[in-house]
């Protein structure tokens, strides 16, 4: 009987085993799932496809999310890339001649036509795949109308990539309020509003940038709201 009793107990034992591993692996395969499509739908994994043109120098790039909510866009250049933060980051990448927006799609057209798309095609891809889970704006809401003239559009392009990037690092920000007789308006914002060295930063800071990549500009002034002012006066 004793014996009997250390079989069954032992057998008891195994199946109690065999269930706890059985239920550990299958717990971790549903965790394991869990994470993927936590990574899939939150935008961290991404599956960006291609598709040819008639145009063998342009690829059609399909990042399987919304790029425009209406319309197309097209880039010709870097310069025309000011109000567009995914466009002229895929005019740093070497051998990008253009870029066009699409609804669903971006397509890319190269500078030389013997460079193979083997060879852009992996910066592009990462390019895509980093802007769209930056959670960056495919074109910023403060974006130059159809009347800014040249000067202007290098204006903001300056400020958006070069200016106000470094700002922001420090809390702050500059916002474009117009450009006169030579004279480039700013609003300072955030940490800059208050700051003493503020109107240093706006002087030898900003107003050397402009005036070295944009000849036109003579100087730059700051500019106030009246809620800037009444919180100046309490």
């Amino acid at each position: 009987h004793l014996y009997l009793f250390c079989l069954e107990e032992n057998l008891r034992l195994k199946v109690e085993y065999n269930n706890k591993t059985y239920l550990y692996h299958l717990l971790t395969t549903v965790v394991t799932l869990w994470i993927f499509l936590f990574r899939l739908y939150s935008g961290r994994t991404m599956f960006v496809q291609t598709q040819d043109t008639p145009n063998p120098n342009s690829l059609k790039f399909l990042p399987g999310r919304i790029v425009l909510e209406e319309g197309t866009m097209n880039f010709a250049g870097p310069r025309e890339a000011y109000c567009s933060p995914l466009a002229r980051q895929l005019f740093r990448i070497d051998g990008v001649k253009s870029v066009f927006l699409g609804p669903d799609f971006i397509t890319i057209t190269k500078s030389d036509a013997n460079m193979e798309w083997k060879v852009i095609k992996p910066d592009v891809f990462a390019a895509i795949m980093d802007f769209f889970t930056s959670g960056l704006p495919v074109v910023n809401e403060d974006t130059p109308s159809d009347e800014d003239d040249e000067v202007v559009a290098m204006i903001k392009e300056l400020l958006d990539t070069r200016i106000r990037p470094t700002v922001q690092e420090d809390g702050g920000d500059v916002v474009y309020r117009g450009f006169e007789d030579g004279v480039v308006k700013l609003k300072l914002q955030g940490s800059c509003t208050s700051c003493p060295s503020s109107i240093v930063t706006l002087k030898n800071g900003i107003q050397n940038m402009l005036q070295f990549y944009v000849p036109e500009v003579e100087s730059v002034e700051q500019v106030k709201d009246d809620e800037d002012e009444e919180a100046a006066q309490v």
